[in-house]
């Protein structure tokens, strides 16, 4: 963290005024309620080593109001108090950091990158050179980078299986820095593209589509992931659904073509991507109508969706001016060589295949963006971060920034949609996603309020993963 010699004084004065009033007892004692969070008082976390933030503002991430002047007691990797200064005490011995003038969240979710790309223009070049260095250097470097902007888990939807795991159980057990990931592993569709073969799996047949989800299950993944479905029969289409279901994995969907839409609502796919379509205005009246019906079955739970639409909303942005090519914050931790080539590849993005129809598709954004939300359906913040020109850890903020900025979402509501809403869609609630006694200890801070100003998160101060401060 790079405060200026004010700010670092600061923070120290007010980290001192924190010790001076543990010592001289002017924090009062909790509540008997409050210092028994989790099944153990504060005074024996402190035994155990206790890190307090204090001062701050916290948005808990369960829609309240903030909490003003508050105290977050973190345990290991645990938060066993919230309170308020003044009424949860801080134990002796406990390490302050102060978190005075600034506004504390839960960490972040992207609901939607490939960690095996860090934004390079040429699929064909990437997939045929790198794929040596994916496990080895560009998936550590794309978590890092993103769990360094504040996101603290990322959802990976489509990746080779074998080194996406790898990565993901190296950083669970602290051997890499970088992001929970979530991971699905590779896509399942009908027939791979050629040369993707190692992240794409291909159905031919109920059986097959069984024992390839059966495949992903076992290794590990904690999602199943279609694309392309419309060219699936429905039987292998249910197959999935359900193989992946029994085995208690949620399934997302691309949702870029109405029978993809129509087939996952009617075989009961939990969650699709993008805002898809091309340049059609709108999602059909018949798609809608279904989503609908989908979403009132309030037994059924929420069904989410991702749209991805900032890396839409802003191609022209970042096509007329590329400045933002010479910023190497978004290619820290990539190999030199590579990042060279990240940056040539992408000089001129209106030449790009990736893009070819973009400009064309922004102006159907604003409606296609509205429909979903009055479709009823969860809407998540994912990025597809990794795509040409769209690097992690930038991704998250900006595509936070459009949603409130260029489509109206309530701030309190685009936060809970990168913090609690992903944690329900995932099935971990219980863990994290919310600043509450109990779950992991996963929280950033902000310098001024996200709720006035969704653009503070675009600069994170605080990281702290699993109770461990990171920055």
């Amino acid at each position: 963290m790079h405060f200026s010699t004010t700010r670092q004084r600061r923070a120290l004065f007010a980290a001192a005024l924190v010790g001076a009033a543990v010592a001289t007892g002017r924090f009062t004692p909790a509540p008997l309620t409050a210092q028994r969070a989790v099944g153990a008082t504060v005074g024996s976390t402190a035994r155990q080593g206790t890190t307090a933030l204090v001062g701050g503002t916290l948005i808990d991430g369960n829609g309240g109001a903030p909490i003003t002047n508050s105290v977050i007691l973190v345990r290991g990797t645990t938060i066993v108090a919230v309170g308020r200064v003044g009424s949860l005490a801080v134990p002796a011995g406990a390490t302050v950091i102060s978190t005075e003038g600034m506004h504390l969240l839960p960490g972040l979710w992207d609901m939607h990158v490939h960690l095996m790309l860090v934004g390079h223009g040429n699929y064909a070049h990437w997939d045929s050179v790198y794929p040596g260095e994916w496990g080895r250097s560009i998936m550590p470097a794309a978590a890092r980078q993103s769990l360094m902007a504040g996101v603290t888990s990322v959802r990976d939807l489509g990746a080779p299986l074998d080194e996406v795991l790898d990565v993901k159980r190296r950083i669970a057990r602290g051997e890499l820095q970088g992001s929970t990931i979530y991971t699905s592993g590779p896509f399942l569709q009908h027939a791979p593209y050629p040369g993707t073969e190692k992240f794409r799996w291909g159905i031919d047949g109920v059986a097959d589509a069984r024992a390839k989800v059966k495949r992903l299950a076992d290794a590990g993944v904690d999602v199943i992931k279609l694309i392309d479905q419309d060219q699936m029969t429905t039987d292998e289409i249910r197959a999935i659904v359900d193989e992946a279901h029994a085995h208690k994995l949620p399934v997302v969907a691309h949702a870029h073509r109405p029978e993809e839409i129509r087939r996952g609502l009617a075989i009961g796919v939990d969650d699709f991507e993008h805002t898809g379509l091309q340049t059609a205005p709108g999602y059909p009246d018949d798609v809608m109508q279904a989503l609908r019906e989908r979403t009132a079955q309030g037994a059924k739970g929420p069904l989410f969706w991702t749209p991805t639409i900032d890396v839409l909303t802003n191609y022209t942005t970042r096509r007329d001016d590329d400045e933002y090519l010479d910023d190497t914050h978004w290619y820290q931790y990539v190999p030199d060589s590579i990042a060279r080539d990240i940056r040539r590849s992408l000089r001129g993005l209106d030449t790009l295949s990736y893009y070819r129809f973009v400009a064309d598709r922004g102006p159907t954004l604003q409606r296609k963006f509205q429909q979903l939300r009055e479709s009823g359906a969860r809407l998540l913040i994912g990025t597809d971060a990794g795509v040409p020109g769209n690097f992690h850890g930038y991704a998250t903020p900006e595509e936070m920034v459009t949603w409130v900025r260029r489509y109206g979402m309530d701030p309190m509501e685009t936060i809970r949609a990168a913090t609690f809403w992903p944690a329900v869609a995932m099935g971990v609630s219980d863990r994290v996603g919310t600043v509450t006694p109990g779950k992991t200890a996963d929280i950033i801070a902000v310098r001024g309020n996200p709720l006035t100003s969704i653009e503070t998160l675009r600069s994170v101060q605080l990281v702290m993963q699993r109770g461990q401060r990171i920055r």
